[in-house]
């Protein structure tokens, strides 16, 4: 899933960083979507943190890129988003972070905070789920939100409007609302990310370059994600609440490329079935 933009939005941000530097061409997936008044956009399943040397722009890109006329992303802009999260994030009264973990995860939880230079007593302050956002982005190394396709993105589109979906206040509270076992729940699968062997391929990573729906359909249902009330709090609640806000900005006119997280596309939960059940025409075009 989702792996972290700037000071840390979103858990689907947590588990979609890319490990290793070489070029290569990828070819994501794209979709053109259409109405019956008229109405047309594109939706792109996008990586939050990827190597520079990926080469995403495709003759099928560059025409969504020309067509539409604004960028909507889950965040339009992040610069609030560390004052929000310290504000979300502190809390009283829960136990050290090594006992917040299931025993057997206690000795990579040690390993991770001993790797990036971490102590448990930072965490001391902090709700569970944003001590597994500061391990993540701690473990992400190279790969960073600055390197990711938002930015090229906001760069190909330089000039035309920017809007988003959620907002960082709104994307780090549905995290803030996870009841406390559901936060550890992320927690330990953020802790096996981050314990995996250095230079192992992320299965999200390589189902997104390859635009492989079937692929990132499974990935949507495991680790953290395979939990219920995760998937939903994550995953599918917040595409059913996107879906609306999309509809609007089609039937205004706008023209938008609808980018978001990979794991957002991906399925009958994902915003192109959602969007075709609204009656849309919606299209793979790469």
């Amino acid at each position: 899933m989702s792996r972290l933009r700037a000071a840390l939005a979103a858990a689907l941000l947590l588990l979609s960083g890319c490990r290793g530097a070489e070029a290569e061409t990828v070819r994501p997936a794209l979709w053109e979507v259409t109405g019956p008044q008229g109405e047309k956009g594109w939706l792109f399943g996008t990586i939050h943190a990827l190597p520079e040397t990926v080469d995403w722009r495709t003759p099928a890109m560059d025409k969504a890129l020309a067509g539409s006329g604004e960028l909507v992303l889950e965040i339009a802009d992040s610069r609030g988003v560390p004052a929000v999260f310290a504000r979300l994030s502190r809390a009283r009264g829960l136990p050290r972070l090594t006992d917040r973990v299931p025993p057997a995860l206690r000795p990579a939880l040690r390993r991770v905070l001993a790797e990036h230079n971490l102590s448990d007593s930072q965490f001391g302050d902090l709700d569970t789920w944003a001590a597994a956002m500061m391990i993540s982005q701690a473990a992400q190394g190279a790969a960073t939100a600055e390197h990711g396709l938002e930015a090229a993105l906001r760069e190909a589109m330089a000039g035309k409007p920017i809007g988003e979906l959620e907002g960082g206040a709104t994307q780090l509270a549905v995290f803030d609302r996870l009841p406390e076992q559901d936060q550890r729940d992320l927690l330990a699968g953020v802790i096996g990310e981050a314990a995996s062997p250095p230079g192992e391929r992320d299965p999200l990573y390589d189902a997104w370059a390859k635009g492989d729906l079937a692929a990132l359909e499974r990935e949507n249902h495991t680790g953290f994600l395979a939990d219920p009330e995760l998937n939903e709090a994550l995953l599918a609640g917040r595409n059913r609440a996107w879906v609306p806000m999309i509809a609007a900005i089609l039937r205004a006119g706008r023209h938008p490329l609808v980018a978001v997280g990979a794991a957002h596309v991906a399925g009958d939960a994902g915003l192109p079935a959602l969007l075709a059940d609204e009656g849309f025409r919606v299209t793979r075009v790469q």
